[in-house]
Formats: structure tokens, C-alpha cells, sequence
């Protein structure tokens, strides 16, 4: 397998995102704008990039295995897993699927919660048509309708938004989105979800920050954290 000759620059970049490697697992800071799998835009996804940042780097000379386990949308920033070893990318589908890995994201929102913390609970249905979710009105759940989970906290704010962290319980078709965008708190630069404005770079002020599981292999806690893209100013 020939992969492409990666640009120094660009191979520099992809280095810098890793954020734990091992020989079974590879956790990378996305990009605002990157797609995790490939789609029907052909842009190369980040799995390709890092098969081929991995080929380069150790010099490999054959197909290089990475699998995904989970997906962040297009317009998200954050943590992504990668598996280096199907026996990994096995394991890893597993937990991810029984909620056995626990995601914590950090959203910019436009407006302050009601409640600096609290819990909610909402039966959502996708449109797939639009590609959105919508929350089911009082006394009007659908057949296709999920319950969807999340926890959240307010933990800081600038002159304009307010900095919640999310602990995602359910992981449904953009759940946080949606249901934040409910609460009357849409995230900065979401204008599918009811921000005034769209963000310069094209992308949402939703940042997975951390998550923690048991390594599928080595059978030990893990906790990996991501630092916000540089356009956070002030968090």
C-alpha cells in the first residue's frame, strides 16, 4: 500500500495533535471542519491522513490499520479515538455502543442557562431530510422518537457567551445541539440551531474536551483531555 507523501508542514500538524498513542489506541485533536470517515465530499478524512502520517513516521512499508470507533461531526473540534489493531477497534465499538465511555464536551452557548447546572431528559427524532433533530412537543412523541441524555454545568463566561460543559450520557444525532439550542442556549456559530451568527472558520463552538474509559487492551483507566482551538479567546 503507497500512501501520499505528506508535506512537512502538514506531518508536523498531525504530530502535534496526538494526544495519547499507544500500540492500540491513537487519540487525536480534530480540526474544526476535518470528517472523521469518509463522505460523499471525497475531502480525505482523518483516519486516511494519519495512515498516512503513520506509514512516514515508522516507516511502514504495507497497510497501515486504522479504525474508528466513533464519529464527531464536521463543524465539532476535539478528541477523536482512532484504533491501531482490529482487536482494539473491536473492543472499542463495543463500549462506546453500552455507554461504556464517558464524553465531556465544552460548548460556547449564546445566551445563559436558566440553571447553572442541571439535568436533561428529551425525547428526539431526526429528520433526516434536513439532517436535524428536533425535540417531540409536549403530548407529541413519535414512533421514531429516543430518549436522549445529558448533564451540564456553567463553569465560565466573557462578555458575549457562556462556557457550559456537557457530560453526554446518550449519544444521539446531535444531541447536544439540539438540546441545548431548546434550552434556549444554541451554540456560538450554529446558525442550524438557532445562533444569530456563523464563526469565521465555518465551524460550531462545540469542543469534545475529555473522556475517560478503560483501556480495551490493557485493561486500565484512561483520561485524555483536549485544549481548546486557538479561537476560544479568553477560556
Amino acid at each position: 500500500m503507497i500512501y501520499r507523501e505528506l508535506p512537512r508542514e502538514e506531518y508536523e500538524d498531525l504530530a502535534s495533535r496526538i494526544l495519547y498513542e499507544d500500540n492500540h489506541l491513537l487519540v487525536v485533536n480534530k480540526k474544526v471542519g476535518e470528517i472523521v470517515q469518509g463522505d460523499k465530499t471525497g475531502d480525505e478524512p482523518l483516519s486516511e491522513k494519519y495512515k498516512a502520517f503513520i506509514a512516514r513516521r515508522d516507516a511502514k512499508p504495507g497497510q497501515v490499520f486504522v479504525g474508528l470507533p466513533h464519529r464527531l461531526d464536521r463543524p465539532v473540534s476535539g478528541i477523536t479515538v482512532l484504533a491501531k489493531t482490529s482487536k482494539a477497534l473491536e473492543r472499542l465499538n463495543a463500549m462506546f455502543r453500552e455507554s461504556g465511555v464517558h464524553k465531556f464536551y465544552w460548548a460556547l452557548v449564546c445566551s445563559a442557562p436558566l440553571a447553572e447546572e442541571g439535568h436533561l431528559e428529551d425525547l428526539m427524532w431526526r429528520n433526516e431530510k434536513q439532517n436535524k433533530s428536533y425535540v417531540c412537543r409536549p403530548g407529541a412523541a413519535r414512533k421514531d422518537a429516543k430518549l436522549a441524555k445529558l448533564n451540564y454545568r456553567q463553569i465560565a463566561k466573557t462578555d458575549r457567551y457562556w462556557l457550559v460543559e456537557v457530560e453526554l450520557l446518550t449519544g444521539r444525532h446531535h444531541q447536544i445541539r439540539c438540546q441545548l439550542s431548546h434550552m434556549g442556549c444554541p451554540i456560538k456559530g450554529d446558525l442550524k440551531y438557532g445562533a444569530p451568527r456563523s464563526n469565521p472558520d465555518g465551524g460550531i463552538s462545540l469542543h469534545a474536551r475529555r473522556i475517560t474509559f478503560l483501556h480495551p487492551v490493557k485493561k486500565v483507566p484512561l483520561t485524555v483531555e483536549a485544549p481548546v482551538p486557538s479561537t476560544w479567546k479568553g477560556i
